[in-house]
């Protein structure tokens, strides 16, 4: 892909934390024909309506950000609604694509997809290589074949799909809901209310162990441009900043941040998730792109935005 600023795009779940960042980016180049639809507009769970959509727009390239997200409680509580809505979303988006003639497509997946117990740091080809995580296997399952269903579309028809793999991402326009956020933003959420409550002590979730990576989602957004313009292979990509840090010395940064004076205590008897999870991105890292966005700093600028954003009483 030449990046032209007339080029139709579509950025499929433009409204959401990925999708947002990615349509900021490619306004801040230039970009003028963007396809925006939100869920009201476009059902993209509905095939009909997604194919209408593709035979009237007819979009150039599609940024396929759209999907039911969630942490572990969230992916414990909906199994059904995470495997099925997925599932239906991307086949309905990719199918459509190929069959109106999109020039190309990006799939976005998720780390998830990765054996829990896969060596580290994570490579691309150790997907199926092992039993998946079980607090979000249902999500993950969902991405996976999204990564297929582009391969095939791909060795079937020809279609010029490619899949891209994140680190744990966050940043501004991220779920601070604590039911069903991430980690790091449920954890910016957690410490800013026992600061304004004066609570003396935030009890977390399992032991503070695991080790995560963190991406900030502006650097996704740079990572899918240029992967769009610069990467056509059948293989998916992973996108991480190639450095993790275990949730307990999150816990602290975030804490300290946010300016909580108290105490943090985890609770062993709750889920730790994967033990870690850290990207192999030296493929990426080998085409030329490198993430920019410091963790601190990422932090630093998602709570302002939490401040500005967010209403927490």
């Amino acid at each position: 892909m030449q990046l032209i600023t007339s080029s139709r795009i579509f950025i499929a779940g433009h409204r959401g934390l990925v999708g947002s960042a990615i349509t900021r980016y490619l306004k801040s180049l230039g970009c003028q024909n963007l396809l925006l639809r939100t869920r009201a507009e476009l059902d993209l769970r509905d095939p009909y309506a997604v194919d209408s959509f593709f035979a009237n727009e007819k979009p150039e390239y599609v940024f396929l950000a759209a999907a039911k997200v969630g942490g572990i409680l969230a992916n414990s509580t909906y199994p059904a609604d995470f495997i099925t809505d997925n599932l239906i979303i991307q086949t309905n988006v990719i199918d459509s694509a190929y069959r109106h003639k999109t020039a190309k497509l990006l799939f976005l997946g998720s780390s998830c997809i990765y054996p829990k117990l896969a060596p580290q740091p994570l490579k691309e080809e150790y997907l199926l290589t092992g039993p998946l995580e079980p607090s979000n296997e249902w999500y993950a399952i969902a991405k996976i074949a999204g990564i297929k269903t582009c391969e095939a579309y791909r060795q079937q028809y020809g279609f010029n799909a490619i899949s891209l793999m994140p680190a744990n991402l966050y940043g501004p326009g991220d779920n601070f809901d604590l039911q069903t956020s991430h980690v790091l933003p449920a954890l910016i959420r957690k410490f800013h209310e026992a600061k304004v409550q004066r609570q003396k002590e935030v009890i977390l979730w399992g032991t503070g162990s695991p080790l995560r990576e963190f991406l900030h989602v502006d650097d996704l957004a740079s990572a899918t441009v240029f992967l769009m313009q610069n990467y056509n292979e059948k293989q998916f990509i992973n996108v991480g900043a190639g450095e993790d840090i275990s949730i307990a010395d999150l816990a602290k940064l975030i804490a300290s941040i946010v300016e909580y004076p108290g105490a943090c205590t985890f609770d062993p008897t709750k889920p730790d998730g994967t033990p870690r999870k850290l990207l192999d991105s030296s493929r990426l890292h080998g085409l030329g792109w490198r993430h920019s966005v410091s963790l601190e700093a990422g932090i630093r600028s998602t709570y302002q935005w939490f401040l500005s954003n967010v209403h927490v009483s």
